[in-house]
């Protein structure tokens, strides 16, 4: 069996965000279903909701799309949108990232060819770093 790495590159671009556990469980008790429309993709809820602890997943996500746009350095807002970013898993489980035309045209104007991320949670925290890396 050969194993595949990711494809690495030229690091265009580096952010990371950390976020409460609980922070993100009570907006979803105060706010529900307008919050997870309004950040979450469809794939994401799927995802996130078959676990036994969904609350936990949703803030690994929250962290992640925070820490796409730092790396883009735009922040969420006109350039890129909440739900230009999806988090999904690859062939070994692996963090991967899947971006909308909004984020796929960001990427290309900063010279960058995909996203490598990865996640962390326990049960009161959760954390991603993203790298905009050019092949």
């Amino acid at each position: 069996m050969t194993l595949e790495l990711p494809p690495g590159g030229f690091l265009v671009g580096l952010g990371a965000d950390i976020v409460e556990v609980e922070r993100i469980r009570g907006v979803l008790e105060r706010q529900g279903e307008r919050f997870l429309s309004r950040v979450f993709t469809d794939e994401e809820r799927r995802y996130c909701d078959s676990m036994k602890f969904p609350h936990k997943h949703y803030a690994a996500r929250f962290a992640a799309k925070e820490a796409v746009s730092k790396a883009f350095t735009t922040g969420i807002g006109a350039e890129l949108g909440w739900k230009s970013i999806s988090v999904f898993h690859g062939e070994r489980h692996e963090p991967r990232v899947r971006l909308d035309e909004k984020g796929l045209a960001l990427l290309e104007h900063v010279g960058a060819s995909h996203v490598s991320l990865t996640l962390s949670h326990t049960d009161g925290i959760a954390m991603a770093v993203a790298a905009l890396l050019r092949a």
